[in-house]
């Protein structure tokens, strides 16, 4: 039977090996530093040998850390490869993303994706509920917000977050004409679950704008954009959103104004993904689409 040392134990020290840091270690781990640390000196102690030296300013391989990591590290990707190798011959990768995202841009992606890559399958999970990655399946999520995310997690800004103010065409053209910031008031205005409008008229127009608008209020952001496509008022709503909308005619910009924000849309993945290739292909593809 073979004495082979735990392989907690390993992978700490591999990957602080790598980083030479035990923070950084810890957060491709998804553990705690402290605990990375304690894995570290459990395995030099039964060892015999000391691997790192502490400095103040991360850590340094000794001669015996230097000689064993290479073997350490082959060990793993032999393990990786002999994994994969019985991998399901059908490639599967799980997006979460919420359902106006997912609707409004992921989706009208999708056929072209299927094109160039027929080997692998992308399985959709539109939901408004934060991806835990461990439990529930997801290699990638794209989510609005501002990193950090979450321990353990490396994120990638897709692009920023733009607001517009869009509607039907017809609104204005047989309606009341838009103008100027305040000519906004005399027309319903569509919000969503961001509720970004009363930052919107405040930066605009003045604080008590608010009071006197006309609002309509929405669960999602997909909801305010087919309310906007029906003529029912104006949606304030990220650029990227409504692109194909602009681009048909279907939707027209109401006033040239725009509100940047500072949470943008971000492709969350952990650090250590379960499926590296595939998940590092489709981050990559999802980036290319920006």
């Amino acid at each position: 039977m073979r004495s082979l040392p735990p392989l907690n134990a390993l992978k700490s020290f591999e990957a602080s090996g790598r980083h030479l840091n035990f923070r950084l270690a810890a957060d491709e781990l998804g553990v705690t530093q402290g605990a990375v640390a304690q894995q570290v000196r459990g395995l030099e102690d039964l060892l015999g040998v000391k691997l790192f030296n502490r400095q103040p300013r991360g850590l340094a391989l000794t001669d015996e850390g230097r000689s064993y990591l290479p073997t350490i590290r082959r060990a793993f990707d032999l393990i990786n490869e002999a994994t994969e190798n019985l991998a399901p011959k059908e490639k599967v990768i799980t997006i979460s993303a919420t359902p106006s995202f997912a609707a409004r841009w992921l989706v009208p992606r999708l056929g072209q994706f299927a094109e160039d890559h027929p080997e692998i399958r992308l399985r959709l999970d539109a939901s408004n509920h934060l991806a835990n990655f461990q439990s529930d399946g997801v290699d990638i999520a794209i989510r609005q917000g501002w990193p950090p995310f979450g321990h353990g997690l490396q994120t990638e800004r897709l692009f920023a977050n733009e607001l517009i103010p869009v509607c039907h065409p017809d609104l204005i053209g047989s309606g009341e004409p838009i103008e100027e910031p305040k000519d906004l008031l005399k027309h319903t205005l569509l919000e969503d679950a961001h509720g970004q409008w009363p930052l919107f008229l405040d930066t605009f127009l003045d604080h008590q704008s608010e009071s006197s608008a006309r609002m309509m209020r929405f669960s999602q952001t997909s909801l305010a954009i087919d309310a906007a496509l029906a003529g029912q008022g104006i949606a304030l709503i990220s650029r990227a959103l409504v692109a194909s909308e602009l681009a048909q005619y279907r939707l027209q910009q109401a006033i040239a104004l725009s509100l940047p924000t500072q949470n943008g849309y971000f492709v969350v993945t952990p650090r250590t993904p379960r499926q590296k290739a595939l998940t590092n292909l489709v981050r990559n593809w999802l980036m290319d689409q920006c």
